[in-house]
């Protein structure tokens, strides 16, 4: 299968499209999810157009997994987290429903599952204060 530049996330880097953003760098940007499975889901997308992880440049990964860590560090810091989930999706059988290379860094919390992916979207306010707990993790 070949990349579709008319993917939601690329429109999102072409701006076409809003988020909320966290982060960005000329090699990625990160935002909220707008469905949640916990407060403070977080995307990470790197600006390199590639389907998914299967036919990613090893340049784009290479640049890419130092800001999920960052990321995933922010988070976790943001929201008192007990820990974080990183998850990346590989096709329609491995669950991708979007097609261009992304991560998704969630913090948790023990005991408290994950909502549905699919559960509603969540408010703009939300996800703006949410951000910003985040911009501010990053920044200390």
């Amino acid at each position: 299968m070949s990349y579709d530049a008319n993917n939601i996330f690329a429109k999102i880097l072409r701006g076409e499209l809003p988020a909320v953003k966290v982060y960005e760098d000329d090699d990625a940007i990160a935002f909220m999810d707008i469905m949640p499975q916990a407060p403070g889901h977080t995307l990470v997308v790197p600006r390199a157009p590639s389907r998914n992880l299967l036919d990613a440049a090893p340049e784009t990964l290479s640049r890419v997994m130092p800001l999920v860590q960052k990321l995933a560090r922010a988070v976790r810091t943001a929201f008192a987290a007990d820990g974080v989930t990183i998850m990346q999706f590989n096709e329609a059988a491995g669950g991708q429903t979007v097609y261009h290379l992304h991560f998704h860094v969630i913090p948790r919390h023990d005991g408290v599952p994950l909502s549905k992916h699919a559960g509603g979207m969540e408010k703009a306010e939300v996800l703006e204060a949410h951000a910003a707990k985040i911009r501010a993790a990053l920044a200390s």
